[in-house]
C-alpha cells in the first residue's frame, strides 16, 4: 500500500505550499517556479491527494518503477480523458506517449488479473505545472508525475490473459515517424506493471475501481507535439488510437 511507505513525520507546510501552488497553477494555465523544498514520497503522495480533491473524479492511475522503494504512482483525472480521435485541448506543446492500460471490469477481489481487469490500448497526455529542466523526481511526483489526461484507444476483447512484453507497434505524428517495429514495456512486462500498482496503490484518491485504467509505461519515450498536431498509433492486436491535439 501507499501508506506502508510513508515517513513517520509529514511537513504539513510543505504539503501545503506544493498544493496551493500547483492548484494555481493549474487555475492559471501558467508553469510556476517549484517551492524551495524537496517533498519526501510520502508528502508527494499526501499534495496529490490534495490536488486531487479539488480536480474531482479519478479516470485511473500511472505507475513507474523506481531503482529502491515503493513505485512512482499518479492519478489521473477523469475531466481530462478522451475518446479516440477527438479534439484535445492542450498546451503549446504536450507529450504523448503509447501506453497499454488495464481495465478493472468489476470491484476489485481476490480473482485472477485476467477475469478483473482488459488491457486497451492508451494515449497518455504529458505536461508539467512546473518550470525548469531540473525537477526532482518528488517534484514531478507532486505534480501527478506530469500527467496531463489520457487519451482511450480499443480494448483488446480477445484477451487471453497473457503478458505484453514486447509488442509491435508504429506511431507517427508532425510529419515524425516516433515508433515503427519492436517495442518493449518498461521493464519487460505489462503484468507486472500492474501488479506494482496494485501492491503499492491502497486508497490512495480512492484506490481503483470499475471502469478506471492502470497505465503501465511509455512504449515510445516521451515524445512532444504542438497544439495542432495529429499523433496516431498502432499496436498490433489492438487497432489504432489517435489524439488530435488543438489549442486551449
Amino acid at each position: 500500500m501507499a501508506h506502508a511507505a510513508m515517513e513517520t513525520m509529514m511537513r504539513l507546510d510543505v504539503i501545503a505550499t506544493y498544493s496551493e501552488a500547483l492548484k494555481a497553477a493549474r487555475t492559471t494555465g501558467k508553469q510556476i517556479v517549484p517551492p524551495g523544498e524537496i517533498p519526501t514520497y510520502s508528502e508527494a503522495i499526501a499534495i496529490q491527494a490534495a490536488i486531487q480533491t479539488e480536480l474531482g473524479a479519478v479516470a485511473g492511475f500511472k505507475v513507474a518503477a523506481r531503482p529502491e522503494g515503493p513505485p512512482i504512482l499518479a492519478p489521473i483525472s477523469a475531466h481530462r480523458v478522451f475518446d479516440n480521435g477527438v479534439a484535445i485541448p492542450s498546451p503549446n506543446m504536450a507529450g504523448v506517449e503509447l501506453e497499454i492500460a488495464f481495465e478493472l471490469m468489476q470491484p476489485f477481489s481476490d480473482a485472477p488479473i485476467g477475469e478483473l481487469f482488459r488491457p486497451r490500448l492508451v494515449m497518455e497526455l504529458v505536461d508539467t505545472r512546473f518550470s525548469g529542466d531540473s525537477l526532482d523526481p518528488m517534484q514531478k511526483m507532486s505534480d501527478m508525475q506530469l500527467n496531463d489526461g489520457l487519451v482511450l484507444g480499443p480494448v483488446l476483447d480477445s484477451w487471453d490473459g497473457s503478458d505484453f512484453g514486447t509488442v509491435q507497434a508504429r506511431m507517427t505524428g508532425a510529419d515524425r515517424v516516433i515508433l515503427d517495429g519492436a517495442a518493449e514495456v518498461p521493464g519487460g512486462s505489462a503484468l507486472a506493471n500492474l501488479q506494482l500498482c496494485l501492491d503499492h496503490l491502497g486508497d490512495h484518491c480512492g484506490g481503483v475501481q470499475p471502469g478506471q485504467h492502470i497505465i503501465t509505461g511509455s512504449l515510445c519515450g516521451l515524445p512532444w507535439f504542438g497544439a495542432g498536431d495529429v499523433v496516431q498509433a498502432q499496436v498490433a492486436g489492438f487497432g489504432e488510437v489517435k489524439a488530435a491535439l488543438v489549442p486551449r
